[in-house]
């Protein structure tokens, strides 16, 4: 996978006998949708403090932001769940 931790490989393991599967996960510093097989990451930004998407910062650590800016770019996220007949619909919201 190369962007999972060292058992990341066997935890998925255990969920590929289920048909559809949804990982809600965050502390990454970006938002990002991923589909792994049957499993589908939805990712939320960190809450620990705000850092610049890869490769867009001079050097790596967190961001100097206004404070009134700073709500917007931290991991602040709902979640919206939708079921119906056939399916569900998962909806994040920054």
């Amino acid at each position: 996978m190369g962007w999972g931790t060292s058992d990341s490989e066997r935890a998925l393991g255990y969920l590929k006998r289920f048909g559809s599967v949804t990982v809600l996960n965050g502390h990454i510093h970006q938002v990002l949708q991923k589909v792994e097989g049957n499993v589908t990451f939805h990712t939320a930004m960190s809450t620990a403090f705000p850092q610049a998407a890869p490769g867009n910062a001079p050097s790596p650590g967190p961001l100097n932001v206004p404070a009134e800016k700073l709500r917007s770019m931290l991991g602040l996220t709902s979640v919206s769940i939708q079921t119906g007949k056939r399916r569900s619909r998962l909806s994040t919201h920054p």
